[in-house]
């Protein structure tokens, strides 16, 4: 992993050697599974105020080697997604506390 300007980058690459980029937001245990946040990097001006496109993967280890998994389970992607965005939402809301209070 990258450590970029405070933001951790990872480059992934697929099972047809297509690479991406992306950006780590957050890691949820849920049950005894790992899953983690991610946004795909974009290159140039991003509007802050765009919505975020989500990545969540699972994180799962063989032979010692950590490697992500895509989520098939559509019901598990939706609560663990449901939970990321809460605590994405605390995180914010946790800022702007902070800011207001300089």
């Amino acid at each position: 992993m990258d450590e970029n300007f405070g933001s951790t980058i990872i480059e992934l690459i697929d099972d047809e050697n297509n690479k991406y980029q992306l950006e780590y937001l957050d890691t949820l245990e849920y049950g005894d599974r790992t899953f983690m946040a991610f946004t795909p990097v974009i290159e140039g001006d991003a509007d802050e105020e765009e919505e975020l496109d989500i990545v969540i993967l699972e994180a799962q280890e063989e032979n010692g080697e950590e490697f992500f998994v895509t989520v098939d389970d559509d019901d598990l992607l939706e609560t663990v997604f449901e939970k990321f965005m809460e605590r994405i939402e605390e995180m914010d809301s946790e800022t702007d506390e902070e800011e207001g209070h300089d």
